[in-house]
């Protein structure tokens, strides 16, 4: 027998706010977090631009020891996550700990850490690598670490898919709650790869945008966009069982009623032509919320301002969806960039506080919306507009889709 899960906190670390309020401010105000890169000197590099976190302080968060022993995209989920289960009111002496579990994922982990041991190694010699060198930079140390702040000693796992990392995090929380492997988890994606190396990587790739006017640098869906903007940060939510959730009282931001995970089998990098396997994504969250394709309002797209993917993926929609003017698109990485592993957790977070709040985000700096492209983006100012279900999507390098129904919460 399925139970329904529900969620209960929120947590966010993003180049547009340090916290779950500053980041839905933000959204509300249209502001973008891209700017010129400051963790390095981009003078030899094409791209200039980045979605960096601003004024954020590690040790405002942690102790100094304890952060000392962390990478940046770990840093961010203990952050992140600090928040999500403080905002939960969760009180872990009342829990079974085996019962409450964490699921984080990032994408890459530490490019910063592989990077500067491996110098070391070149210039000083393998005895003086450091011995914290794999824990630190391997990326299931995002939930390790998060599982060890927390007490949580139930399933533990992170779910590696690039950028559909953290959407098939929460989904396989999602599953876990639903069929009774746990009562709470707490789950999500975090990413740090504004670094040399992650940014000559997507570059080399011809993936990144290297225009350098900020507010026109991710703009998904125009007919003009170049390339994605490489961000960085983490989002974390806390799943329960409703009964669970209501037995203390919780606070309920929304119901996760449906998630699909498909792969498109087809290319390293690019997207299926057709967009089979993301509408696929999208049919199996619908059919397991008990819903038809007409009853969703609106889709938080994956969005990447790429070629190739805002193409296939808007086939992909219209293949389930049909073209619909009453169907509402946005892209939230036209404000934060592309944050990989993490993407996919702060966007659904955004459609959580959409379905909460009844309210639509602009594509921000898209304007001229690609003939190829012929689905409903917000652009130009935000909606107020109830919404009772939502949809997220994730689509990651290696053909993996994933797909988050959201709905607004009812007794």
């Amino acid at each position: 027998m399925s139970r329904r899960v529900v969620v209960t906190g929120l947590g966010a670390l993003t180049p547009i706010g340090n916290s779950v309020e500053e980041f839905w401010a933000g959204i509300k105000e249209g502001k973008v977090g891209i700017d010129k890169i400051t963790k390095f000197d981009t003078e030899e590099f094409s791209v200039k631009l980045a979605g960096e976190l601003k004024e954020f302080n590690p040790l405002d968060y942690l102790e100094f020891k304890e952060a000392k022993r962390m990478e940046d995209f770990s840093k961010y989920a203990v952050v992140a996550a600090k928040e999500a289960f403080e905002d939960s009111g969760l009180n872990m002496e009342e829990e079974d700990p085996y019962r409450a579990g964490c699921i984080i994922g990032s994408g890459i982990g530490s490019l910063q850490r592989m990077r500067a041991e491996h110098s070391t190694l070149l210039n000083k010699g393998p005895s003086r690598v450091k011995p914290l060198f794999i824990p630190m930079m391997i990326s299931n140390m995002a939930a390790g670490n998060v599982s060890i702040k927390f007490g949580l000693k139930g399933k533990c796992t992170n779910v590696v898919t690039a950028c559909a990392t953290g959407t098939h995090c929460i989904g396989d929380a999602f599953k876990a709650i639903k069929y009774d492997d746990a009562d709470v988890i707490v789950a999500g994606g975090a990413e740090s790869t504004v670094d040399p190396l992650g940014i000559a990587g997507f570059t080399s790739m011809t993936a990144l945008a290297t225009g350098t006017d900020r507010l026109k640098a991710s703009v998904p869906f125009d007919k003009d966009r170049t390339g994605f903007v490489l961000g960085e940060g983490s989002g974390i939510v806390v799943l329960e069982e409703l009964e669970h959730a209501k037995k203390r009282n919780a606070h309920i931001y929304a119901e996760l009623v449906g998630y699909g995970a498909t792969s498109d089998a087809y290319h390293i990098t690019s997207p299926a032509e057709d967009g089979a396997g993301a509408a696929k994504s999208m049919e199996i969250a619908i059919k397991e919320a008990g819903i038809e394709s007409k009853d969703i309002e609106y889709i938080n797209a994956h969005g990447t301002s790429t070629k190739l993917n805002d193409k296939f993926e808007s086939r992909a929609i219209n293949t389930v969806f049909g073209e619909r003017d009453d169907l509402h698109v946005n892209s939230t990485k036209s404000m934060t960039g592309h944050m990989l592993g993490a993407a996919g957790a702060v966007e659904f977070i955004i459609c959580v506080k959409s379905v909460e709040e009844g309210y639509i985000h602009q594509t921000v700096g898209t304007e001229n919306i690609d003939e190829e492209c012929n689905v409903n983006v917000q652009i130009g100012s935000g909606l107020n507009k109830d919404i009772k279900y939502a949809l997220s999507n994730s689509l990651g390098f290696g053909g993996h889709n994933a797909t988050l129904l959201v709905k607004k919460y009812e007794e």
